[in-house]
C-alpha cells in the first residue's frame, strides 16, 4: 500500500519545533537560567583576572588609589599603565599594585612628573566594556526568563502565553454525559421547563419551522442544594451537547476589562462549538444591579455585566447556544438581564416535598447495600426541609457509620444516627459532665419533650437525647406528620410553649435557672417577634412593621412589649403545663439519665400510658388564656 506522500520538514522548522518543546518545561526553563547567570558572572570575573595576570606576569596587590599616589609622590613608581578606572603600577622593586581611580579623573600628568613612565592601554578599556555589556545582557535575560517563566506558571492551567483574559470555563464531554435526567429528582417542574431546552438542542428545525424563538437564556433559581448544578448538566447529557460550567465570581478581578475579555473568550469559545450550553453558576458575583450603590462602585464588574448583556444579544436565531444561570439571590440581580430577550425564563427550584425527599433518597440509595429493614419512606417523612445535598449527604453518612460499625448492610439505625448527624453534629460522648448537670440536660429535654407532646398542633417528637451534640447539652428531635406551608397562631403559640418547656422544667425541679435556654430563648423572641412585626398576630393589628431605625420610639417600645407578652405568656403555659405533670416529669427524666436517649414511642408510652390521640392535652383555649 502506497504512503501519502510527507512535506519534508526544513531544518529551520524542526529547530524552532524543538525550541518550543523546550520551553514548556517550567524546570529547564529555571534551571537554564540559573546556568546562564553563573556562567554569565563565572565569565567576567575569570576574564578581569586573567587579563591582569596576563598583563603583569607578577604577583599582583590590591591597594588603595592613596596608596599608589604616596608611592608616586616617593618617586618609587617605575612604570603605570591606565585602563579606564583602573591603574596598574609597577615599584622600582618589581611590585605591582593594582588600583581603581575616581571616574573621569586623569592622572597621566602626575605619574609622568614624578618620573614615572605612564602608557595607556585603550584594548584593556574596551575588555572592561565588553565584560559590562555581557553581565548587563546577562541581567536582562535573567529579567526576561524570570517573567516569561512567571506567565508560563499562571498559565499552566489553560495553556495560554497571556492567560489574564483567557476564559476560565471547563467543558464537560458530550460523548460520555454522566448526568442525565433519571438522576435529578425532586424537581417534577423544572424538568418539564428545561425538556423544551433538551429538544431544541436536538432538533432546532422543528422550532424553526413553527416560527418559534427558544429562550436565550434560562435562570434558574433556589436555595442550595437544591440541584441547581445537575439539572444543567442533565440538560446538557440529555441533548448530547457541549457543556461550559464557569462560577460568576470567576470574570471578576482586579484589573479593568478583565473580566469583559473573559465574557468574550467564553462566548467565542461556545459559538465555536455549537450546539452547547454555557452554564454560569452564582451569576449574582457578576449581574448585580448597577448603580445600587454607587459609593461601592465596581468598574470592573459593570463592565463585565456589560460586556455579558452585549454577548447575550448577539445570539442569532440560528446560534444554538443557551445560557443557563443559577443564584439563591435573584433580587439583587440587574433588571437588564432580566429582561426578555437574555433570561426569558425563570425555573424555580424549591426543597422537595415528601414525594421529592422519596424520589431523591431512592436515587442516591442505588448501589448501596441496605437492609429489608430499612424504610426509605419513613425517612423522607423525618426529613422535612432538607434538600437534595442533604438527602444525598444523609445516605452517605449512612453507609459510613455502617461500615464503621461493621454491618454487612445499612441498618435503619444507621440512617437515623446520620440524620441526628446532620441536623446538630455528631454525638459528643467524650465531654466530661458532672452528675448534676446531666440532670439538669436530662430535665430540660424532657420539658421540651412534654410541653410538645401535651399541646395539640405541635410537631411529633421522634427522639430524646441526653448525650451532647455539636454545641448543644442535649437534644429534642421534632418531626412533622406532613409537609406544611402555613401555620395557624394557635400552633405558633404552641411552638413557643415548647421552646419554653425546658426553662420552666428547670425552675420547677431546681428552683433555679440556668444558661441552658440560651438558645431556647433567641429562637421563641424570634418566634414572637415575626408574630407581631410580620403576621400581624398582636394587637398592634395587621400591618407590616419594619425594624430598620424608621419607626418612632413609641411603636417600637409597643412591639417590644407585644414580644416580651408573648414569650412570657409561652412560660407560663409550659409551667403550669409541667407542673401538672411533675410525677411524669421526674419519671421520664430519670431514665433518661439512665438510658441518654429515648424514640418517640416510648416517650408516648411513659407519658400517657395510652394511644396519644386519647392522651390528656391542653386545649387551644387554655393555651391561648
Amino acid at each position: 500500500m502506497d504512503r501519502p506522500p510527507q512535506s519534508p520538514k526544513t531544518p529551520h522548522s524542526s529547530i524552532w519545533q524543538r525550541l518550543r518543546e523546550l520551553l514548556r518545561n517550567r524546570r529547564l526553563v529555571v534551571a537554564t537560567l540559573i546556568v546562564v547567570g553563573a556562567l554569565v558572572f563565572g565569565v567576567a570575573i575569570t576574564a578581569i583576572s586573567s587579563h591582569v595576570a596576563e598583563r603583569t606576569g607578577a604577583p599582583t596587590h590590591n591597594v588603595a588609589i592613596s596608596q599608589v599616589l604616596s608611592l608616586a609622590d616617593q618617586h618609587q613608581l617605575r612604570a603605570v599603565t591606565l585602563q579606564g578606572n583602573l591603574v596598574q603600577a609597577t615599584a622600582s622593586n618589581g611590585q605591582v599594585y593594582i588600583a581603581t581611580k575616581e571616574d573621569g579623573q586623569s592622572l597621566t600628568n602626575y605619574f609622568r612628573d614624578r618620573g614615572a613612565s605612564v602608557s595607556v592601554d585603550e584594548q584593556g578599556g574596551s575588555t572592561s566594556q565588553t565584560l559590562q555589556m555581557i553581565i548587563e545582557i546577562g541581567m536582562v535575560l535573567l529579567v526576561v526568563g524570570f517573567l516569561v517563566v512567571m506567565m508560563r506558571r499562571g498559565n499552566a492551567s489553560s495553556g495560554q502565553a497571556v492567560p489574564f483574559g483567557r476564559s476560565r470555563a471547563k467543558r464537560f464531554s458530550e460523548s460520555r454525559p454522566t448526568v442525565l435526567f433519571q438522576d435529578v429528582a425532586g424537581v417534577v417542574e423544572a424538568k418539564q421547563e428545561l425538556e423544551e431546552i433538551v429538544q431544541f438542542l436536538k432538533y432546532p428545525e422543528k422550532f424553526a419551522r413553527m416560527g418559534a424563538r427558544i429562550p436565550k437564556g434560562v435562570l434558574l433559581v433556589g436555595p442550595p442544594g437544591t440541584g441547581k448544578t445537575l439539572i444543567s448538566r442533565a440538560v446538557a447529557g440529555e441533548a448530547g451537547v457541549a457543556f461550559f460550567s464557569v462560577s460568576g465570581s470567576e470574570f471578576v478581578e482586579m484589573f479593568v476589562g478583565v473580566g469583559a475579555s473573559r465574557v468574550r473568550d467564553l462566548f467565542k469559545e461556545a459559538k465555536e462549538n455549537t450546539p452547547c450550553i454555557v452554564f454560569i453558576d452564582e451569576i449574582d458575583a457578576v449581574g448585580r444591579q448597577r448603580g445600587a450603590m454607587p459609593t461601592t462602585g465596581n468598574d470592573e464588574r459593570e463592565q463585565t455585566l456589560n460586556q455579558l448583556l452585549v454577548e447575550m444579544d448577539g445570539f442569532d436565531g440560528h446560534t444554538n447556544v443557551i445560557v443557563i444561570a443559577a443564584t439563591n439571590r435573584p433580587d439583587v440581580l440587574d433588571p437588564a438581564l432580566l429582561r426578555p430577550g437574555r433570561f426569558d425564563r425563570q425555573v424555580m427550584l424549591d426543597k422537595p416535598d415528601v414525594a421529592g425527599r422519596l424520589a431523591i433518597l431512592q436515587v442516591h440509595a442505588t448501589g448501596k447495600p441496605l437492609a429489608e429493614d430499612v424504610s426509605i419512606e419513613r425517612l423522607a417523612r423525618q426529613t422535612t426541609g432538607f434538600s437534595g445535598a442533604d438527602l444525598a449527604n444523609l445516605l452517605n453518612e449512612g453507609a459510613l457509620l455502617a461500615a464503621r460499625r461493621d454491618h454487612e448492610a445499612i441498618q435503619q439505625e444507621d440512617l437515623e444516627e446520620s440524620v441526628l448527624r446532620v441536623v446538630a453534629g455528631p454525638e459528643r460522648k467524650s465531654r466530661i459532665i458532672t452528675d448534676a448537670e446531666k440532670a439538669i440536660v436530662a430535665y430540660h429535654e424532657v420539658g421540651h419533650a412534654i410541653v410538645m407532646r401535651s399541646i395539640p398542633g405541635c410537631d411529633t417528637v421522634t427522639k430524646v437525647s441526653a448525650v451532647a451534640r455539636g454545641m448543644a447539652l442535649g437534644i429534642t428531635v421534632q418531626a412533622p406528620v406532613e409537609d406544611r406551608y402555613l401555620m395557624r397562631r394557635s400552633e405558633l403559640l404552641g411552638r413557643l410553649a415548647g421552646l419554653m418547656g425546658g426553662r420552666a422544667a428547670e425552675e420547677i425541679m431546681f428552683g433555679d435557672i440556668t444558661t441552658g435556654a440560651a438558645q431556647d430563648i433567641k429562637q421563641a423572641t424570634n418566634i414572637a417577634r415575626k408574630m407581631v412585626c410580620e403576621f400581624g398576630m398582636s394587637p398592634l393589628g395587621n400591618v407590616l412593621i419594619q425594624e430598620d431605625g424608621t419607626i418612632s420610639a413609641q411603636l417600637a417600645a409597643r412591639v417590644d412589649t407585644e414580644v416580651s407578652h408573648l414569650v412570657d405568656q409561652a412560660y407560663e403555659t409550659a409551667k403550669r403545663l409541667l407542673e401538672a405533670k411533675k410525677e411524669r416529669l421526674v419519671a421520664i427524666s430519670e431514665h433518661l439519665i439512665e438510658v441518654e436517649t429515648i424514640d418517640g414511642s416510648e416517650l408516648d408510652e411513659m407519658l400517657f400510658g395510652e394511644a396519644p390521640d386519647t392522651a390528656e392535652r391542653i386545649t387551644l383555649e387554655e393555651l391561648a388564656g
